[in-house]
């Protein structure tokens, strides 16, 4: 059975081989060209021993780093692999001997994208999930008690002595209260429009609620759409706006925010950006998500950041026609 020949063997034949030709190449130039070297080497022969050993270094240099070129694309490569993004592969053209070792190296990156795009897609889907089972409790349950209870506080307050009528109406108005809050957070949790209505809604209802809990004004240019995207898509587009609006609120300082959909026929590109401080550095919980979920639809997610320029997110998604 043949063995076959790893990349070190191969690295090993090359060098060996390239070496040798010049060495060969030195000599027979040496034994054919008029130069000779006395017994015991004269001054005026030194130059030319000189030039001769020159001239087979360099060209020995340069055929090794030739040879070896691919070993510094593949480190290059090596050191920008960064899990949470997507990573170019490194260029096998011209590989030579070393076609074996980058042809591995960009099957590994293949094999661990894809793991972790599937790991990432399975996490999501359960906390999609168990947002959306927790946002139906709110919903069904503490949502219809809260209700029925604001149903009774309305007829004690009816039927109450007017001593304490005002602090019946005062708990009625808490109870009130916090139902509003509890329907707001089911729909964060997991937003009827979305299912119901598509991104465009969704998008528009997301802008208004933000809006009217931080006085941010908000731009939105948000293009109809006839068709409905696919379920993951709108998906993650909206947790991405989401997420972007949530972290303008905490820490922009911002005034103003613009959001801009726009859907062509083989690309999806959502921006949100703000006037606010800028100066992203370092990336939290939060952006790490949006990069995730932006993997799960083979998206491309941009942040700028200049500081006092406000931030940009821009996420590109290609669009295939099945």
């Amino acid at each position: 059975m043949k063995r076959a020949r790893t990349p070190a063997a191969a690295l090993f034949r090359r060098v060996f081989l390239i070496n040798g030709l010049i060495f060969t190449l030195g000599t027979l130039i040496l034994a054919l060209s008029p130069a000779t070297v006395s017994a015991r080497i004269k001054l005026t022969e030194i130059p030319v021993l000189m030039v001769g050993l020159a001239i087979i270094l360099t060209a020995n240099g340069l055929l090794l780093r030739t040879s070896l070129a691919p070993l510094d694309r593949l480190a290059a490569s090596m050191r920008r692999v960064d899990p949470p993004r997507r990573s170019d592969r490194v260029d096998d053209r011209n590989s030579g001997d070393l076609h074996h070792l980058i042809t591995s190296f960009n099957a590994m990156l293949d094999r661990l994208e894809s793991e972790r795009t599937s790991a990432s897609a399975t996490a999501l889907a359960a906390q999609e999930n168990e947002r959306q089972r927790i946002a139906r409790e709110l919903h069904d349950e503490i949502g219809q008690s809260l209700t029925v209870a604001l149903l009774t506080l309305k007829r004690a307050v009816d039927r109450a002595p007017a001593a304490i009528r005002a602090e019946l109406q005062d708990t009625q108005e808490t109870v009130r209260a916090s139902l509003d809050e509890v329907r707001s957070i089911a729909r964060r949790l997991r937003p009827d429009a979305l299912d119901d209505l598509g991104l465009q809604s969704a998008l528009t209802a997301l802008c208004n609620e933000f809006a009217q809990a931080t006085g941010i004004a908000v731009v939105k240019h948000v293009v109809p759409q006839t068709d409905r995207l696919k379920p993951e898509v709108e998906l993650v587009c909206y947790r991405i706006a989401q997420e972007s609006l949530t972290n303008v609120a905490r820490h922009a300082d911002a005034r103003k925010v613009w959001l801009d959909l726009h859907v062509t026929a083989d690309r999806l590109t959502l921006r949100i950006a703000d006037d606010g401080k800028g100066g992203v550095a370092m990336e939290g919980a939060g952006i790490s998500g949006m990069r995730e979920r932006a993997l799960l639809v083979n998206a491309d997610l941009t942040i700028s950041s200049p500081p006092g320029e406000g931030t940009e997110v821009r996420l590109v998604i290609p669009l295939r026609s099945d």
